[in-house]
């Protein structure tokens, strides 16, 4: 089995990342850790005063250079967390919309299952910015696995 995890470096994405390496062991596959470099915009918590509905969200617009690093700080982690749990994987940092890319990658490279982690927005935050997981889990052409 040929599975796909997608990461944001967030808690949930690591998450995922642990029950794929669970799932993928039993199964004998391997794993590969994709991260999507979408710089135009790019939510966080902060610190400084927002302007949203959202108390700890704020939008940074980040440079490609930027965000490319923040990206291979992700999937290195990542790698590291496999590796602390017994288990190698590739890396592959993709670029542009990460819905698009994940999806097209997974079908593109004959993955057999996505992996992802869920936030768990509240339902305002989620319908004002979408969520990953449920896009991924809509325009997926293979089985996709949330995990909180």
């Amino acid at each position: 089995m040929k599975a796909l995890v997608a990461v944001d470096g967030s808690e949930e994405s690591e998450n995922a990342l642990a029950y794929a390496t669970d799932i993928i062991d039993a199964m004998d596959g391997s794993i590969t850790v994709v991260h999507a470099i979408d710089p135009t915009a790019y939510d966080e918590g902060g610190s400084e005063p927002t302007a949203s509905l959202w108390e700890d969200q704020r939008l940074i617009i980040e440079s490609v250079e930027d965000a490319e690093q923040r990206g291979i700080d992700i999937t290195d982690d990542a790698a590291d967390l496999a590796a602390d749990l017994g288990h190698d994987v590739e890396v592959e940092l993709l670029y542009g919309n990460p819905i698009r890319e994940i999806t097209n990658y997974a079908e593109d490279e004959g993955f057999d299952t996505i992996f992802v982690g869920h936030r768990g927005r509240s339902e305002r935050a989620g319908l004002m910015l979408g969520s990953v997981a449920k896009s991924l889990v809509e325009r997926a052409t293979v089985p996709v696995t949330v995990v909180r």
